[in-house]
């Protein structure tokens, strides 16, 4: 831990890896809405090679190699790369890249690519996008999810703040793990934002999904799951590389 949190950059995920894991993976959000909406968008993925871009600690390739994927993964956290290999194990192929940078894959690797809220920390989408086609074979998928932009938008406002939904911008705001305080950084922008950039990338959009949380969560957090039932956190993607 940094001893002065306030002098961290923005989205340093080495700084708060074991914790953010542990918060991530047990926490309605993600364990019981955004990972069991991706798992159903990839359907049957048994044989298929799939690169998990900004894979984190490693709960989705898991769940994608258990159903039968033969996965590979990137973060830009050395941190969180670690935390994949304790959970993946040591063969697995994980690299540390940037997505907002050429990735070391080579064309027409990949049957699949999952892009799991990672797309909202780049302001510009469009090499990214480019770069994650390269990879992809033809007629291969992208699915990605995405911080739902409306749903940002009304919470902004609810705040106060005077937010143009049909704007890009940026967006900063501090997450707290136990005396940790972090500053988190990110780029919203609208939908037909969004979908302009996927077809300038030359893929096709199959997908646009709102997806319910999972049932389970009923029990475990009622009112969060109310919440997601009548309000979206996240947009879903299927897209298809022509």
């Amino acid at each position: 831990m940094t001893p002065d949190n306030q002098t961290l950059p923005a989205n340093h995920y080495d700084s708060f890896a074991e914790a953010y894991a542990a918060q991530n993976e047990g926490g309605i959000q993600n364990a019981y809405y955004e990972q069991p909406a991706m798992l159903e968008l990839a359907g049957d993925v048994a044989g298929r090679r799939i690169l998990d871009a900004g894979c984190g600690a490693g709960p989705l390739s898991a769940a994608l190699r258990d159903r039968g994927a033969i996965m590979s993964g990137f973060d830009l956290s050395a941190g969180m790369l670690e935390l994949a290999r304790r959970r993946l194990g040591p063969e697995a192929d994980l690299r540390v890249a940037d997505l907002a940078e050429p990735l070391p894959y080579a064309d027409n690797a990949f049957d699949d690519v999952i892009a799991s809220l990672v797309l909202h920390y780049l302001e510009d989408w469009g090499p990214s996008l480019t770069e994650l086609k390269r990879i992809l074979k033809p007629g291969g998928r992208l699915l990605i999810s995405v911080d739902h932009p409306f749903a940002i938008h009304a919470l902004q406002r609810l705040e106060g703040l005077k937010t143009n939904y049909f704007e890009t911008y940026q967006w900063t705001e501090d997450w707290t793990f136990g005396s940790q305080t972090v500053p988190m950084s990110f780029w919203i922008r609208p939908l037909h934002a969004m979908t302009a950039a996927f077809t300038a990338a030359g893929f096709e959009i199959s997908v646009i999904s709102e997806p319910m949380p999972a049932p389970e969560a009923r029990e475990l957090w009622p009112e969060d799951y109310r919440l997601l039932t009548i309000s979206p956190s996240f947009l879903f993607f299927v897209l298809t590389a022509r």
